[in-house]
């Protein structure tokens, strides 16, 4: 289940917090946090779930800072679960306002960034006024991918006409990312989609959305397609595309990505007696009394041999459909929104013995790269949709750090020449 080293986590706390401060939230004292921190003594796994709450808690700041603090300051747009957000905040962003329409969404996202008093949670992004959006650094948005309607605008047209993107995106929620783009001018932003957005309707769609950033909003542009399963043992692709108001040296081939991630058994909750106690969970999802998953996850007979059938169906007529079976040593399917109705593009094997099972919620916040310390205060449902719907907030964060560098040369470089020009005025 470990989603990074235990010394990772000590080191990530220590860029905010003291020997000290984390010797009292762990219950060691420091001398043996000093021994984890050199190599003295190895930092023990046991501790992971007491070092991810605390990096949790801090708001990515420390205790008492004042906001100010934070490195560059970001706007959460389509938010979700905040499976973004939190990929930018373990870089030191501080996130000053989120849009969410779902009202179970954001239910999760409460419970788990609690709002300050200088940040707003807002509904539907639709009919709010660009000009309130806060001012910000970087703007995240896993924006849906709504068909674009293009027709009857050529190329040349969109390129050519100032502000073009509201004849070529009217009516999309691109264009509400665009239109706020263009009212604040970020320094950077970071744009979350489908893989299929740069084959829909035959490319025009992407080709839209280029133009709209380079050409309309005058960006810098780079993009690609990055697969999950480097961070967590899940196959899936997601387009990123990543923005920078002037000139950089930003590269892709910065991107560190493990040639062979993680299994499933990485992330499938522990039968030998060392799953984790997680007093926001109980045993919701597994019974620690008796060291299994509750047997509600595991598939019914009907359900099972309906889905043995429809497989079979689908053989003989030389189709691919079917369900698909999971091994700790697998990497899964991609997990859909629709795996509450019958989980079967993830099934863990049980056993010959033993009809398998859908993965618990917990297991698919896992899957997503969520830590334990992610409460899931929402029905199973919701939240097989949820992270269904999610990021796998691992990438997130990886793309987070080969981004930041540049967000802050552009800002060294702007608030430097606005000093010089302060400067000339008054000489």
């Amino acid at each position: 289940m470990t989603l990074a080293a235990p010394l990772d986590l000590l080191r990530q706390a220590r860029a905010r917090f003291t020997q000290r401060e984390i010797a009292a939230h762990v219950g060691k004292d420091i001398k043996t946090v000093r021994r984890w921190e050199k190599g003295e003594t190895p930092c023990p796994s046991m501790l992971e779930p007491a070092l991810r709450d605390l990096l949790h808690s801090s708001g990515r700041t420390k205790a008492g800072s004042a906001p100010g603090d934070a490195q560059f300051r970001f706007i959460d747009l389509f938010a979700g679960i905040g499976g973004i957000r939190m990929g930018f905040e373990a870089h030191g962003g501080d996130c000053v306002f989120t849009s969410e329409w779902n009202d179970f969404s954001t239910k999760t996202y409460r419970e788990n960034y609690p709002a300050g008093s200088d940040h707003a949670l807002i509904g539907d992004i639709v009919s709010f006024p660009a000009e309130d959006v806060p001012s910000h650094d970087v703007l995240l948005g896993g924006f849906p991918c709504q068909p674009f309607s293009i027709a009857g605008v050529s190329k040349k047209n969109a390129l050519g006409r100032p502000h073009g993107f509201e004849c070529t995106t009217q009516g999309t929620l691109f264009f509400d990312v665009a239109r706020i783009i263009a009212a604040k001018r970020p320094a950077a932003f970071l744009l979350e989609n489908v893989k299929n957005l740069l084959s829909h309707d035959k490319g025009r769609t992407f080709d839209v959305i280029l133009q709209t950033l380079r050409d309309e909003l005058g960006y810098e542009v780079h993009y690609r397609v990055v697969d999950g399963q480097h961070f967590t043992p899940q196959h899936r692709e997601r387009i990123i595309i990543v923005g920078f108001r002037g000139k950089t040296s930003f590269s892709w081939d910065d991107l560190r990505l493990p040639e062979s991630g993680p299994r499933l058994g990485s992330i499938l909750h522990r039968t030998d007696g060392s799953e984790p106690v997680l007093p926001w969970d109980h045993d919701r999802f597994f019974d620690h009394t008796s060291k299994r998953v509750q047997p509600k996850y595991t598939l019914t007979p009907n359900l099972w041999t309906y889905l043995q059938n429809y497989a079979a169906k689908h053989r003989a007529a030389g189709n691919g459909f079917g369900f698909g079976m999971a091994y700790p040593d697998s990497v899964t399917r991609t997990l859909s929104a629709r795996y509450h109705k019958d989980g079967s593009e993830i099934l863990v094997y049980q056993g010959e013995q033993l009809r398998p099972r859908r993965l618990t919620p917990r297991e698919c916040a896992r899957l997503m790269g969520f830590p334990d310390t992610f409460r899931i205060p929402v029905s199973d449902t919701q939240a097989y949709r949820q992270f269904g719907n999610s990021v796998v907030m691992p990438v997130m964060r990886e793309v987070a750090r080969i981004m930041l560098p540049h967000v802050q040369t552009l800002l060294a470089v702007e608030t430097h020449n606005g000093s010089k020009q302060a400067l000339s005025l008054y000489s």
